[in-house]
């Protein structure tokens, strides 16, 4: 790796012009400057088209591409087709990052010769993001299995592609899919595959933006896209991979919980089908994921509240539910 590697910065944007600025001047103002931003306007209607074309006439390090709506899959992946660094890292444009995030991943990436850096993150609200102390515990290593693991265990790692430092070579041949969310859920097992070593480190490094259109109490039914990508993930498991399939059995489960509670408080649509979809999951998981050492507690939690039945756990359990990713 060089001593100065380039690493591209890839940015989707459609209508964010109120948060546009506050996410790029953390990044224009990072401590390791030998960054190439790439901005990926996807067709925004609000004004940050002209935004993001004023930012790239003051920074020489900014290139903008226009491209009609396609949603956020398709802008990072024309992201991912404009990259030319060896390094890479993906930017929300409502999120902001903390001044010596590139450099912190970066150190810890060549310390550890690892595929992939990981940070850690805070939720924040409206225009100030605290970071907290940066801690001094031991970086946690992660193998090619241990990462797949831990991110379908939910136990230490997430799916989720930003906050971190990838190699951008692991992303020949792969792209999101188009059309759906959770799409960085559907990419992360083959993403995994071809790493060796993945490093993560408890410093809060990047700033996720909490507001009503990324709630994560807020339902949709295009949420239960999770459900198709987890069932593609088992499918996929038990024909190619089975060493994984409890693994990715657990994150069904999650998502059968989550969709299922979630869709019970929302009052606004009939969600029965839907429901019912979840409830036979459960059902069908919910003895071997509980005999699962590892399987996370809420899992475990929420199969024992689903033993008196489904009305008990949607109306007792779901109505304080929150979610977790």
């Amino acid at each position: 790796m060089d001593q100065q590697p380039l690493i591209s910065v890839i940015v989707p944007v459609y209508n964010a012009e109120a948060f546009l600025d506050h996410c790029l001047e953390s990044i224009v103002g990072q401590s390791y400057r030998h960054l190439e931003i790439i901005i990926v306007d996807d067709g925004s209607t609000d004004g940050s088209e002209t935004k993001c074309d004023r930012w790239a006439e003051q920074d020489e390090r900014i290139r903008v591409i226009h491209q009609s709506n396609g949603g956020h899959s398709a802008a990072r992946n024309t992201g991912l087709d404009a990259v030319t660094g060896e390094l890479m890292m993906m930017v929300d444009s409502d999120d902001v990052l903390h001044p010596d995030f590139t450099a912190t991943l970066l150190n810890v990436m060549r310390e550890h010769d690892a595929d992939i850096a990981v940070g850690g993150y805070v939720a924040f609200f409206g225009d100030r993001v605290d970071f907290p102390q940066r801690y001094k515990a031991a970086p946690r290593l992660f193998n090619q299995h241990e990462a797949i693991q831990a991110v379908f265990y939910q136990q230490g790692l997430t799916h989720s592609p930003w906050g971190r430092l990838f190699k951008a070579s692991l992303f020949d041949g792969i792209r999101f899919p188009l059309g759906i969310i959770y799409e960085d859920l559907a990419i992360i097992y083959p993403l995994l595959k071809k790493c060796q070593r993945i490093v993560a480190i408890d410093d809060v490094l990047y700033g996720y933006r909490q507001h009503e259109s990324n709630s994560m109490r807020v339902f949709s039914p295009r949420r239960a896209a999770v459900l198709d990508v987890c069932e593609e993930l088992e499918r996929q498991m038990q024909q190619e991979d089975p060493q994984y399939l409890t693994a990715v059995r657990s994150r069904l489960l999650s998502a059968y919980f989550n969709i299922l509670l979630l869709s019970h408080q929302d009052k606004n649509g009939n969600h029965e089908q839907l429901q019912d979809r979840c409830w036979k999951g459960i059902k069908r998981l919910r003895h071997d994921c509980l005999l699962d050492r590892n399987v996370r507690t809420k899992n475990k939690f929420g199969i024992l509240a689903s033993l008196p039945g489904r009305r008990f756990l949607c109306n007792v359990v779901g109505r304080n539910y929150q979610p977790t990713p």
